[in-house]
């Protein structure tokens, strides 16, 4: 799934990253605890939190993934949004709460840990 298509899915405002919404993604993870992200992620190419601090632009640099929604209307700071552009990940700012954003992308094909959703 393009990173357009989350955008479009969960009604997103694009903060930075414009250039990657052709990028694809195949996995996504929704977790306001980095601790959790760290440990059980893996493959994830869109974090969905609520969490707004610089910590989750380390931490999804950290995995190597490249997208990051807010969910909950949440705005990133300045520093969070010059941190993403050196870093090269997208952030996004939706409306949605996370169980919905999670539901809507999961029903649309975008599964977590590399599983299979028909």
């Amino acid at each position: 799934m393009k990173i357009s298509a989350i955008k479009e899915l969960l009604d997103a405002e694009i903060v930075c990253g414009e250039e990657f919404l052709d990028h694809e993604v195949y996995s996504a993870c929704g977790s306001d605890m980095m601790s959790d992200v760290l440990a059980y992620v893996k493959d994830q190419g869109v974090l969905l939190t609520g969490l707004v601090n610089s910590q989750v632009i380390r931490t999804a640099e950290m995995m190597d993934m490249v997208c990051i929604v807010f969910v909950r209307s949440k705005r990133p700071t300045e520093e969070m949004v010059e941190l993403a552009n050196e870093m090269g990940i997208a952030l996004l700012c939706s409306p949605k709460r996370m169980y919905e954003a999670c539901g809507k992308l999961y029903m649309s094909g975008l599964t977590g840990n590399g599983e299979h959703h028909e």
